[in-house]
């Protein structure tokens, strides 16, 4: 389990996070290079009965374009793509953003699982796939494909995470993957090649 921030080559970040996930992903956007020319997609679990505000709000922290997904729109490079409320968000071949009304996945829609598992058949061993702060066992399988497809784990450390469960159900699922705080991650983010 190495501290160091560094990582191989990435041609896509998918990021997972549920309960004090917005500060956490507000902090890793601050960090993300002017310059990076990978798309990054989040999904945070969010209330389904309401619109959104984290784009404009993210959009403040945040160096690169960030907004919210829509149906089959082509990927752009550097930019931000944030699930919309109730709502999957998958990445199909293209590659393009595609959402999906399918059931809960661990009563969450969108689901972190649903994400990371579209863009490992996509991405492959270019994906970086991160598990942050969070309250159920959503991105543990996910973040299984994306190892299991090449890809590069990475889950933030329970014990600095504001609820631990999610990353620790991650860890737990994945015990290869890299295990930083979140100011580790921070840093390997600021440390991506543009």
């Amino acid at each position: 389990m190495s501290t160091a921030p560094t990582i191989g080559p990435v041609r896509a970040i998918v990021i997972g996070a549920s309960a004090g996930g917005v500060e956490a992903i507000g902090t890793l956007l601050s960090a993300l290079p002017a310059a990076l020319q990978v798309p990054v997609f989040i999904v945070l679990h969010l209330p389904r009965e309401r619109p959104s505000l984290l784009a404009p709000i993210f959009q403040l922290k945040c160096a690169l374009p960030v907004r919210e997904a829509s149906d089959k729109e082509p990927v752009a490079p550097g930019t931000v793509y944030l699930a919309p409320p109730d709502y999957h968000l998958l990445i199909d071949e293209g590659p393009l953003t595609a959402l999906s009304a399918d059931d809960p996945v661990h009563y969450s829609r969108p689901a972190i699982d649903v994400l990371f598992e579209s863009a490992a058949d996509v991405y492959r061993a270019g994906l970086l796939g991160l598990v942050l702060t969070g309250g159920n066992q959503d991105g543990a399988a996910g973040l299984a494909a994306v190892i299991a497809a090449g890809g590069q784990g990475v889950v933030q450390r329970p014990e600095s995470a504001q609820v631990p469960y999610m990353p620790a159900a991650a860890l737990q699922r994945n015990p290869s993957s890299r295990v930083l705080s979140l100011g580790d991650i921070a840093g390997l983010f600021a440390a991506l090649p543009a």
